[in-house]
């Protein structure tokens, strides 16, 4: 499978007319397909099924350079998965080198995802992942965040679990004085989750830092904890 052939799967399900809607909405320079989410899942999916760990690093990378929207999200699409076998070093070299590209919400994400299956098949990455905090590119600081999600899910975290959630919510502490919207929108995301498996963190981090972040981003943390409450 070349990028070339999986292009032309994308595009054999062209709807110009949603092309263009995405573009308006994603206000990103790029070529859109008008492809619908479930499309891009079939693509993905198949040629998963077909390919080796190596082909599909091979093909993800071809995707991406093509920088068309769904191409971008097929190639994300391409390396979510819990388990590749073996746990191809290239895959996360790939998608980390996707960072400095971000410009879209929707592309950061997909790609955040292919990142924390790998994040969590290897922790020692999250190293990696420290650094981005540091960047002045806002996507890069965001899927820090976004990346790292799996880490709020945990009911009954080991040792090395807990300490990862405390070196997330050092980094999410740092991003407090980015008034960002989409900063702001990534440190309530990651709080609001973990305050469904550890509200007495979520409530610390809110009584130290609430006070510096955006009212939307606070609201967004503390969803589940008021709805509790007043359950």
């Amino acid at each position: 499978m070349t990028p070339e052939e999986a292009l032309a799967d994308l595009a054999a399900g062209a709807d110009p007319e949603r092309a263009a809607s995405m573009r308006r909405y994603h206000k990103a320079e790029r070529t859109y397909l008008g492809l619908s989410n479930p499309q891009i899942d079939d693509c993905a999916k198949a040629w998963r099924n077909a390919l080796d760990v190596p082909a599909r690093v091979t093909l993800a990378e071809g995707l991406w350079r093509s920088d068309i929207f769904e191409a971008r999200v097929a190639a994300a699409k391409l390396l979510t998965q819990a388990r590749l076998r073996p746990d191809d070093e290239a895959a996360w070299r790939l998608i980390a080198s996707w960072c400095p590209d971000f410009d879209s919400w929707a592309i950061a994400d997909h790609a955040s995802m292919a990142a924390q299956k790998r994040l969590t098949a290897d922790p020692s990455r999250l190293d990696e992942v420290a650094t981005w905090i540091d960047s002045d590119h806002m996507w890069r600081r965001r899927a820090a965040l976004v990346s790292t999600l799996p880490w709020t899910k945990q009911n009954h975290p080991k040792p090395a679990e807990l300490e990862a959630r405390d070196r997330i919510l050092g980094w999410a502490a740092r991003l407090v004085p980015d008034h960002r919207w989409f900063i702001q929108k990534a440190v309530g995301w990651w709080l609001r989750d973990l305050s469904r498996h550890d509200p007495d963190r979520t409530r610390q981090f809110i009584a130290t830092h609430g006070d510096s972040m955006k009212p939307f981003a606070v609201k967004e943390a503390m969803r589940h904890l008021r709805r509790d409450a007043s359950a």
